[in-house]
């Protein structure tokens, strides 16, 4: 399908009264599992590789390996059982080693149907976040390649936090802005600082009605923090104006996959053996008898 086919079917299901669900995979299990189940899109990003072995996804952040090279390397396993789902490559856009232009080209050529801005400056604030900018590695080469992706006909769907950066990002015409309100808080290795779901509904509100500002035809969905549970998206969802759906990585993935594993293993361990019989004694006892 192409991107326009794509959208298409993604404003009949809205207008139908059903959400937009994206997920993110680190596995090819969870891709295939996902697709299963009918999700709209699949991403997959460096962070899910490390969430599924165990370490929190803001590792995806950190320099532990090149995040291109390991989507690109994450793709061998998940697209061939994806399908017919789409899926979106993470993208580092400030990467210095890749010509990214020529990076979307071998991402599109590879199979996948688009693209999101992961790992992504958005993400980090304060003197860490102005040094970036300052020095080459800011959001606006995120932009930049959103723009490149529309050239180049694949979806696109992109994080932002604040109104600066949804402004822009619905500029550059992305389809799908994930307005972010933090790292998902749940599980053995979630984040401990989410903000409650009325303020992650407000957050996610306000993401929408600045796209509407500038782009009425992109959709916008919640993501992270509080929205933990498919009750916590209703949730959000039910509070907002106009947004239409909700991105999930650790709640799609990891959170389940520690609840599954751990009650079935413990499920296991929880086992009673019956009682041990003694073929002599019971001889003995007959014996005496």
């Amino acid at each position: 399908m192409t991107r326009q086919e794509h959208l298409s079917r993604y404003r009949g299901k809205v207008e139908e009264g059903r959400p937009l669900i994206g997920a993110g995979a680190g596995t090819g299990i969870s891709a295939k599992c996902a697709a299963a189940a009918g999700v709209d899109f699949i991403v997959i990003y460096n962070a899910g590789r490390f969430r599924m072995a165990g370490r929190g996804s803001m590792a995806g952040m950190m320099p532990f390996g090149n995040a291109n090279d390991i989507v690109v390397e994450m793709a061998m396993e998940v697209l061939p059982v994806a399908t017919p789902t789409p899926v979106l490559a993470g993208v580092c856009a400030t990467d210095p080693t890749k010509n990214i232009s020529m990076l979307l080209e071998t991402l599109k050529s590879m199979g996948f149907a688009g693209v999101q801005n992961f790992p992504s400056v958005c993400l980090l604030d304060g003197s860490v976040r102005e040094d970036l900018e300052a020095t080459g590695y800011g959001f606006d080469k995120e932009v930049a390649m959103v723009a490149r992706a529309r050239e180049l006909d694949l979806l696109t769907a992109t994080y932002v936090r604040t109104d600066d950066e949804a402004r822009a990002m619905a500029g550059a015409g992305a389809d799908v802005i994930v307005a972010h309100v933090g790292l998902t808080a749940a599980g053995m290795i979630g984040g401990r600082n989410a903000v409650g779901l009325d303020e992650a509904a407000e957050k996610t509100q306000r993401v929408h009605d600045v796209v509407r500002s500038v782009n009425d035809e992109a959709f916008v969905v919640c993501h992270g923090g509080p929205i933990v549970s498919p009750g916590d998206a209703e949730y959000v969802l039910k509070r907002c104006d106009g947004v239409t759906g909700f991105l999930g990585a650790s709640s799609m993935e990891r959170i389940p996959v520690e609840i599954a594993i751990t009650e079935t293993i413990r499920a296991f361990t929880e086992i009673k053996l019956a009682p041990v019989i003694d073929p002599l004694n019971e001889t003995r006892q007959e014996a005496t008898l």
